[in-house]
């Protein structure tokens, strides 16, 4: 028989990236008393990872845990980019309902549909709550209209529609139901919690029944499965039956060494969990994502969506550059295959195979921030190897057409710039199917486009306008192929010999377009070293010096003014790069070079 528990309550919290869901849960732990009054306590605490801390993204979803009163509060922060949407879907299945956060000025956007829309598609119960209502532009009242309104557009049911809206300001640590009410502290958005989200049903006689929804992983104990109780307990030394709804053959006994609850920032240890805990699961080595805990006697798999499917792949690949092996500390084609097959513990939406080469990989992903946050993630480690540049994956339908990934954009510019925005995406095979006035005064476009048309636009969309366009894309579906796209305009610049970048070389050189390197860089042969102005590829000589008579002298050589090269970030080399170029990326440089080194081999594929 079902019964409630009721001092639980499982929520997750949504948003758009950059609307503030990290920070209220930093206030939400400091205003239940989880730090102690006097503890230092680090900004944006759950962000854990560096990379995290430095974008200013989620990127894992985290699990936290706070007492109000007598009741326990199970927190999981989510991420907001699209790439990512894989953690989101799975870790709604753990929680009864989402507090939905939106800013108040931008307003609701595309990812906030796209996080709600599979919330309501599990009749989850949404409290709304506008953040940043202290910011001097909030418009907070419009910002409700425009929720109510993607609501009704997601065909949210009547119920849904009357969800409760509160007024925050994360950053200064207060909620309201009421505009007008004094803005004191959090706790009209922990009562909101308490009346309106429901608590956890479950039969607690019923045999056990766990699905594993996110995976941790650490060094000392290897995969930790995290889950919500659904029915019956579990306790530890208990046998149980893995099972998994998708792989109907999938049947293993296995045993509960160590189970925790999560209280805080911290995992306890317990002994005994009941239905509605959000529970920590190690030593069971093979537990994956959607994988259910049962019973021995009526292993019964609970069923859950199939995680989003990669749509870009790249190939990585041992450096084989003449500067190979001087920079990094794992090089090996054993390294880096042990280290991308050990991100699969953790990241359910990459995909890893070996190629017929034992020197490279292919590493599928949800998309370019996807795959460059794992490569940054690698150089910072140590590794060194090389990265070719990222292409879609297409599938063939039962007729034999090839179909490709189309994602919706959709991009919010200032309106002398949509001309030129506009152009620059039909040429790269987009569709615009909307065009509307935002309430700043810009212009919103609405567009259906390749995946591949996106690979390597980012950066020319900033630059296009003046940095104060916004690019949102979400993944629409699998579409016939629309022909060809040219990337790159311009060709590259390419050193010719090896040796060590020198001023005399580079004064003749920065004639021909834009330089990435300055004076006294190794280089080498079949290296690119900057991008041409017009559409073929040179190779100039930069390590030359000048020849030395009679009558000159080497310090007239001073008095050569160099332009300042143009550095390369990560997501911009990989932009930069073109399909016969790679990317040689150490712990210390990011190089780009030509597939193929030798100039006259090079001449001779590109014949064929």
């Amino acid at each position: 028989m079902k019964t409630t528990r009721n001092d639980v309550r499982n929520v997750a919290i949504i948003a758009h990236v950059d609307h503030g869901k990290t920070t209220l849960v930093d206030e939400l732990l400091k205003q239940s008393g989880v730090f102690r009054a006097n503890q230092e306590v680090q900004e944006r605490v759950m962000d854990s990872n560096d990379i995290e801390r430095e974008r200013g993204i989620t990127i894992l979803s985290k699990n936290t845990a706070v007492y109000y009163k007598d009741t326990k509060i199970n927190i999981i922060d989510t991420p907001g980019h699209a790439d990512f949407g894989g953690e989101v879907e799975r870790v709604l299945k753990m929680v009864n309902g989402v507090i939905l956060l939106v800013d108040a000025f931008e307003g609701a956007m595309p990812q906030t549909k796209f996080v709600l829309q599979k919330a309501l598609a599990l009749d989850l119960k949404v409290i709304v709550c506008i953040n940043k209502i202290d910011r001097p532009e909030a418009r907070p009242d419009e910002v409700v209209d425009e929720v109510l309104e993607l609501l009704m557009d997601l065909d949210a049911s009547d119920e849904q529609l009357d969800c409760p809206f509160l007024y925050a300001s994360a950053k200064n640590g207060f909620a309201v139901k009421d505009l007008a009410d004094e803005r004191k502290d959090m706790i009209p958005l922990f009562e909101t919690v308490m009346d309106y989200i429901p608590a956890p049903e479950g039969d607690p006689d019923a045999g056990t029944q766990i699905l594993i929804s996110t995976i941790d992983y650490n060094e000392y104990v290897g995969r930790i499965g995290v889950g919500k109780v659904d029915n019956g307990s579990i306790r530890v030394n208990q046998e149980v039956m893995l099972v998994n709804h998708h792989e109907p053959d999938k049947k293993k006994k296995v045993k509960i060494n160590k189970l925790y609850e999560f209280d805080g920032l911290n995992k306890v240890e317990v002994t005994e969990a009941n239905i509605g805990a959000i529970v920590a699961i190690s030593g069971i080595a093979d537990i994956h994502i959607g994988d259910t805990l049962c019973d021995l006697e009526n292993p019964e798999p609970i069923p859950f969506q199939k995680i989003s499917e990669p749509t870009i792949a790249m190939n990585f690949i041992v450096n084989d550059s003449p500067l190979a092996g001087q920079e990094g500390k794992f090089i090996t084609s054993r390294h880096i295959r042990d280290r991308l097959y050990r991100e699969l513990n953790t990241d359910v939406s990459l995909r890893v195979e070996d190629t017929d080469s034992a020197d490279c990989f292919k590493v599928s992903g949800r998309g370019e921030l996807h795959l460059s946050v794992l490569i940054e993630n690698m150089r910072r480690e140590g590794f060194e190897f090389a990265v070719s540049k990222a292409e879609v994956l297409y599938h063939t339908d039962e007729r034999g057409r090839k179909l490709e990934p189309m994602e919706l954009a959709y991009v919010d510019v200032p309106e002398e710039f949509s001309g030129s925005v506009i152009q620059r995406l039909s040429e790269r095979k987009g569709e615009l199917q909307g065009m509307s006035p935002t309430s700043d005064g810009n212009t919103r476009l609405e567009f259906e486009i390749p995946a591949r048309g996106l690979i390597g636009f980012r950066g020319d969309f900033m630059t296009m306008t003046k940095g104060q366009g916004i690019l949102n894309t979400t993944f629409d579906s699998y579409a016939p192929y629309k022909g060809d796209i040219q990337y790159r305009k311009q060709g590259s610049l390419i050193a010719f010999e090896s040796g060590e970048s020198v001023a005399y070389g580079l004064f003749s050189a920065q004639d021909r377009g834009t330089l990435f390197i300055g004076a006294g860089e190794k280089v080498y042969a079949g290296m690119v070293i900057g991008q041409n102005g017009k559409a073929e590829d040179i190779e100039l000589n930069v390590c030359k010096t000048k020849h030395l008579t009679n009558t000159r002298s080497s310090s007239a050589d001073e008095a050569l003014k160099l332009t300042t090269p143009k550095v390369l970030s990560l997501e911009q080399a990989l932009e930069f790069i073109d399909s016969d170029e790679l990317l040689e990326v150490t712990p210390t440089s990011l190089r780009i070079r030509k597939r193929i080194l030798d100039a006259r081999m090079r001449k001779r594929s590109s014949q064929k």
